[in-house]
């Protein structure tokens, strides 16, 4: 341990363990046989990692798990903040759960995340759902083992929504819900403070893991059969400077690219204005790094960046996107964008459609701008209405969706090589390319989890068809 100000000591991974045996202890004499959970995350990739950890603890409580909420014992739902659609189905998907405590007194139901993290969200879920038990915040998710035990012994309600910067709380278990693919989490929080964004304020600042506690967690993984591992973070680029390891996100990828091991590295998400050479020279020299880069430019309007508080222009990030291709040109770019930010113009939105013809994205992830409460674009002049709004982000998919077709159609004849990850609604396999483009492909189950050499024989627009050779 490096003694950080954000560690928490594994004292404290110790005492919940305690706890968790303690809760386990009860749960064996009151029921006759394993009691189930039913898990629910919301939102990110960060969000469904810890939701691999809070199923870990509830492991060690001896529970087992359902997919059928109407089976659980004890119904967990991991929150989401980042737009309002999110937390809507939040709300409506607890107040359902009302009939199920009538018919089942004995269930419990927990809520945790970035959306009970801000207390007024906390504060109404406690006052109009009196039927739930357990409300905690993101800085609290360790605590779950204990709030449990508390829960099930006095039977009282617990609402522990602790303030401050976050913490890095190192010895969880975790229940992956894959196999052969794993979350791998590098850092937490934000400093970026971009005007739209909840996350600092429910996440907390930057805080970077010891590196070789991340070393030796992706040599543990590959030892185990992992062929997939993904390095998450707010903001991956800016890891190693709270605290700093003497390490930048550059460093750590060739360090774990040296590991021995026939497995792919992937990372999210990147902010561009820390975007360096360095960075995009490490990932084309990396032949274990995904060929893959998912780079958020929210808008193509220098004034709307700027009233974004994003730290860059759309040159800037296109001149990003021009070195990529040339260090790598079989790179794939995703990004994210926002439609309809506080004070947008057409003029504006036009620019935003300009970068993505420009940029030759593989995909987008579009949104309409959705107001959060705390953040200073809630509180801008916002004149222009959704109706406009949903015309200009029909308009961007429509952009979008020719750059993707063109992309895709350009793959036909050529061969990857892709990790198979198992059975598509159509009866397919589907497979992921170092690019993360689905390939669906005719094979049995037996190429799930493992790497095969596919020829694209067909495409779509978002997707392409092919066969093992």
């Amino acid at each position: 341990m490096s003694g950080s100000s954000f560690e928490i000591p594994y004292e404290e991974a110790a005492r919940q363990a305690e706890y968790a045996s303690l809760a386990a202890g009860i749960i064996e004499n009151r029921y006759s046989s394993k009691p189930k959970a039913f898990v629910h995350t919301y939102g990110c990739q960060g969000n469904v990692s810890d939701g691999e950890k809070l199923k870990g603890m509830l492991t060690d409580a001896g529970y087992e798990f359902t997919d059928d909420v109407n089976e659980a014992d004890l119904v967990l739902y991991n929150t989401c903040a980042v737009r309002e659609h999110a937390e809507d189905r939040a709300f409506g998907n607890v107040g359902a759960l009302k009939s199920l405590k009538m018919r089942n007194r004995n269930m419990r139901i927990f809520l945790c995340g970035c959306m009970v993290q801000q207390p007024h969200i906390a504060k109404k879920f406690y006052d109009s759902y009196p039927f739930v038990d357990v409300i905690f915040g993101t800085n609290a998710l360790h605590r779950l083992p204990e709030f449990l035990y508390r829960s099930l012994s006095t039977g009282k309600r617990i609402v522990e929504i602790p303030g401050g910067d976050g913490f890095i709380t190192e010895g969880i278990p975790v229940k992956r819900d894959s196999g052969y693919k794993a979350w791998l989490p590098i850092m937490y929080g934000c400093n970026n403070f971009c005007t739209y964004c909840i996350v600092p304020y429910v996440r907390g600042r930057e805080r970077s893991r010891d590196p070789q506690i991340i070393l030796n967690e992706v040599r543990e993984l590959v030892a185990q059969g992992y062929k997939e591992i993904t390095l998450l973070g707010q903001n991956v680029n800016s890891y190693g400077k709270n605290p700093d390891y003497g390490y930048n996100f550059a460093r750590l990828l060739s360090e774990i690219n040296d590991i021995e091991g026939d497995f792919i590295i992937r990372f999210m998400t990147s902010h561009p204005k820390d975007c360096t050479p360095e960075l995009l020279e490490t990932m084309a020299r990396c032949d274990k790094v995904a060929k893959h880069l998912h780079l958020p430019f929210q808008s193509g309007s220098d004034r709307i960046l700027k009233l974004m508080n994003r730290g860059y222009t759309a040159e800037h990030y296109l001149s990003l996107v021009e070195k990529a291709y040339s260090l790598m040109p079989d790179l794939s770019i995703t990004a994210d964008v926002i439609v309809g930010f506080p004070g947008e113009t057409y003029e504006d939105f036009e620019m935003t459609k300009a970068l993505v013809e420009k940029a030759g994205f593989t995909s987008m992830f579009t949104f309409i701008y959705s107001p959060r409460e705390g953040t200073k674009a809630a509180a801008m002049d916002d004149p222009v209405p959704a109706e406009e709004k949903s015309r200009w982000f029909r308009e961007l998919l429509d952009v979008q969706e020719k750059v993707a077709a063109r992309r895709t159609a350009s793959c036909v004849g050529k061969t990857y090589r892709a990790l198979c990850e198992g059975r598509a609604k159509s009866g397919n396999i589907e497979a992921r390319t170092s690019g993360n483009v689905i390939i669906e492909i005719p094979a049995d189950d037996s190429v799930t989890g493992t790497f095969r050499n596919i020829r694209v024989t067909g495409a779509k627009t978002w997707m392409l068809y092919g066969e093992i050779i």
